[in-house]
């Protein structure tokens, strides 16, 4: 009984460990979205940090319809980064997780 105790623990800490690597593996992992017409273009990690924003001189003309598309593309790209990162976790999580008696996942 203390073995198998033992041998979960360590398979968490394992788990935990992966975890930790992927995320910072997914700083590394870059995404690019853009509005409709590519006049607002956005690239952003796996883990949610802009990395840049390039902005056609067509939009700064109109400070209102500057920041729509801000708000739109910005979160069309957080978004995109959030399933990246929830998937890429959840799936190394998943992986590494010990197996419990009565625990389902």
């Amino acid at each position: 009984m203390l073995g198998d105790m033992m041998g979960m623990m360590n398979k968490l800490k394992d788990a935990q460990k992966k975890v930790e690597e992927t995320k910072k593996r997914l700083d590394t992992v870059t995404l690019s979205e853009q509005s409709n017409d590519a006049l607002l273009k956005v690239d952003i990690t796996a883990n949610r940090e802009i990395k840049s924003i390039a902005i056609d001189d067509e939009l700064l003309k109109d400070k209102e319809q500057l920041e729509d598309y801000l708000i739109l593309t910005l979160n069309k790209a957080i978004q995109k980064a959030t399933g990246v990162n929830e998937a890429e976790i959840s799936a190394v999580a998943k992986d590494g997780m010990p197996d419990i008696p009565g625990v389902t996942s």
